[in-house]
């Protein structure tokens, strides 16, 4: 019996019979875990259950490719697999209707005039096992933009630029396989139009646009037997346009909700008029951090969700308030999420995991208190060998408070460790959170203490502490790492002597200047994926992400006001200052740092004798190759065991950090049934 299972079929019996607990095999060394069992090969993402509640749908990463799983919800086995090409390509799939799945790809146009990614729609239909393209062969680069799916799965309403269109129209297409040919026009282009909204009952209702000159354009209308009218014009920086957040429209009214900033810069969740762009009351304020997100049924909100250090949920449904206190019960000491859910109820699937677990997927059948465990998120780890994050906060040296995590390795006295600090990817409005993350748990595995830092720019904390981080990449972000590890440094715990940067993306960037600006402090680090010269970057960004997209989002954020001289910040310029040895690592077909931010890394130090390993992968930005992601882990590890030996005079385990010790860990198999839940009545 898996150790998962042990637990959770005897959660109700250990309190009166302690020998249960005693059954336990113990926990093994975490040295003695796989490097393979840490890779993540985007395995069971995006599980989401048919609106019938006879089926559920998740993602697999197998070999590079992105796979459909479809399994019958009732026996858990596995009925269909749908290839849906390189993973790389792949964006998301939803249920249209019991029977049917649209999926969203990536389709590269290159040719000697441009390259271009464009987004392109299919349906997969269960019944006929056909797979159809959804739109016109000749369209814009948005092809995936869905406004509304038909709940019997018939029809869909995609907004899209047909061939000869300049501007977003609204087509109803068939699911059926009939193709454009049986395509309706539901909405015309408008030329103050650059997207649009739909109700739950498939009215288009709103279009919003953008001006050159950045003014907001609104048309809106209260039923479908309206005209759309143009209801405000909003200037670059008048102050209402903050309210403006489509996020859900019902039928028969104008009342939806904004996420909305308040005066301390915290984001709280109001009633929102989109006939008139008034605010109204709020619904939902977190005491010190931001709303983050919010979750919807077919017909009215049912939750927001925040992160205080793990995240969190506030229900307005009491049913599912309900649930998810009774999943608690069940499965106590970790974080229950629930999931996707059947139209009426009848089945959920449940997410159970922690900060040092990395959980497993259930299907709640409510009616029948059934819980049903389908599968472990990583079987051959097991999770009581693992090492939890704890919270600190500290002061930074211009007097602003942050918070960080700090997750020292299980088994190993919490004095003199070498430290890896972690800086995570964004880096403006991403923060980190006590969930839980492999590459972190791999290195407190191998010995290392971790730390985590949410810099300044970070999101969760209000619209002014992700403001200070503007303008500020390479120099106070950067001293937000330097003054979290003084913090950790005065707590006793690890040897300032022996600190190490590893990231990935903008935590590549951080890892690589870290290095080169404080080599007092830092001596090695790691980047995957990072930017090297930001210049480059920026011009690179104003052409793959948009120019609109840029100049509202980007610009000021990077280069902050006034603009700067960012060479004086990219580690490409000052290959010469390089003291410490670095690990540089890149996708060559990534596309959103471009393998040119490695090559040009790589020409700075080629003909030098600066301490620089260069390795390139056949891979993307997010590594979809799974022997990519453990060859870029096992020399992550052999290079920190080079200069960071996480054990010194001690036994260190395998040279190549326990990559191939066949070592049985107890794994987390679904062999057993989970814990009966109440009937509901």
């Amino acid at each position: 019996m898996s150790i998962r299972l042990f637990i959770a079929g005897a959660i109700l019996a250990l309190c009166a019979s302690p020998s249960l607990a005693q059954q336990e095999p113990p926990p093994p060394d975490p040295r003695d875990i796989p490097v393979e069992a840490f890779v993540s090969g985007g395995r069971l993402t995006s599980a989401s259950m048919a609106p019938d509640g006879s089926r559920f749908a998740y993602t697999e990463m197998v070999d590079g490719k992105s796979i459909v799983i479809i399994v019958d919800a009732a026996t858990r086995t596995e009925i269909r697999r749908v290839d849906v090409g390189e993973a790389e390509y792949f964006r998301w799939f939803r249920w249209a209707g019991p029977n049917r799945i649209l999926l969203s790809r990536l389709v590269e146009i290159d040719n000697a005039r441009y390259w271009a990614r464009t987004s392109r729609l299919l349906v997969f239909d269960l019944r006929t096992q056909e797979l159809d393209y959804i739109g016109f062969q000749k369209q814009r680069l948005e092809g995936d933009d869905v406004l509304w799916i038909d709940p019997d799965g018939q029809s869909i309403l995609l907004s899209v630029i047909a061939k000869n269109a300049n501007n977003p129209e609204v087509w109803r297409f068939p699911l059926d396989g009939r193709g454009e040919k049986a395509a309706v026009k539901i909405q015309d282009g408008d030329g103050d139009v650059d997207e649009w909204w739909a109700d739950d009952a498939g009215v288009v209702r709103l279009g919003m646009g953008f001006t050159r000159r950045g003014a907001m354009m609104i048309h809106y209308r209260r039923h479908a037997g309206e005209e759309l009218q143009r209801i405000t014009k909003l200037e670059r920086f008048h102050d209402d346009r903050e309210a403006w957040g489509v996020i859900r429209l019902f039928a028969g009214s104008d009342t939806g909700y904004t996420l909305f900033e308040q005066e301390d810069g915290r984001t709280e969740l109001r009633e929102f008029d989109y006939s008139t762009g008034e605010l109204g009351e709020v619904v939902y304020a977190h005491e010190t951090r931001d709303v983050e997100s919010l979750r919807f049924d077919e017909t009215k909100l049912i939750s927001a969700s925040y992160i205080e250090d793990e995240p969190e949920t506030h229900w307005f449904d009491p049913q599912l308030a309900s649930y998810h206190a009774m999943l608690e019960a069940a499965l106590p000491g970790g974080r229950i999420s629930i999931g996707s859910m059947s139209r009426d109820r009848s089945r959920l699937l449940v997410r159970y995991t922690g900060p040092a677990d990395p959980g497993a997927l259930y299907v709640f059948t409510p009616g029948e208190g059934k819980l049903d465990l389908f599968a472990n998120y990583r079987p051959e780890v097991d999770f009581r060998a693992l090492s939890k994050p704890e919270p600190f906060s500290f002061t930074s040296r211009d007097g602003h408070t942050m918070h960080g995590y700090l997750t020292l390795p299980a088994g190993r006295e919490a004095r003199g460790l070498p430290l890896i600090v972690y800086p995570h990817g964004g880096p403006y409005g991403v923060r980190d959170a006590m969930v839980y993350d492999d590459w972190l748990q791999l290195l407190a595995a191998r010995g290392y203490a971790v730390m985590q830092v949410n810099y300044r720019g970070s999101g969760g904390y209000g619209k002014e502490f992700e403001e200070m981080g503007y303008g500020q990449i390479g120099l106070a972000m950067q001293d937000d790492l330097d003054d979290a590890l003084d913090h950790v440094v005065a707590q006793g715990a690890v040897d300032p002597r022996r600190v190490c940067l590893v990231g990935a993306s903008y935590g590549g960037y951080a890892a690589l200047w870290g290095a080169i600006r404080n080599p007092e402090r830092y001596i090695c680090a790691v980047s995957f994926a990072g930017v090297t010269d930001y210049t480059r970057q920026m011009e690179y960004d104003r052409y793959y992400l948009g120019k609109a997209f840029y100049r509202r989002y980007w610009e000021d954020r990077i280069e902050g006001e006034g603009g700067r001289n960012l060479d004086n910040v990219s580690p490409a310029f000052h290959a010469s200052r390089i003291q410490r040895p670095l690990l540089v690592v890149h996708g060559k077909s990534d596309r959103r740092v471009p393998f040119s931010q490695y090559n040009a890394l790589h020409r700075a130090v080629v003909r030098t004798d600066k301490p620089v390993e260069f390795l390139a992968l056949e891979d993307g930005h997010n590594l979809a190759k799974q022997e990519n992601e453990e060859k870029f882990l096992t020399t992550m590890l052999a290079f920190l065991q080079k200069h960071n030996p996480a054990f010194k005079g001690e036994n260190a385990g395998s040279d190549d950090g326990g990559a191939d010790t066949g070592a049985d860990t107890g794994g987390n198999s679904a062999e057993a049934a989970t814990p009966a839940l109440p009937v509901e009545k």
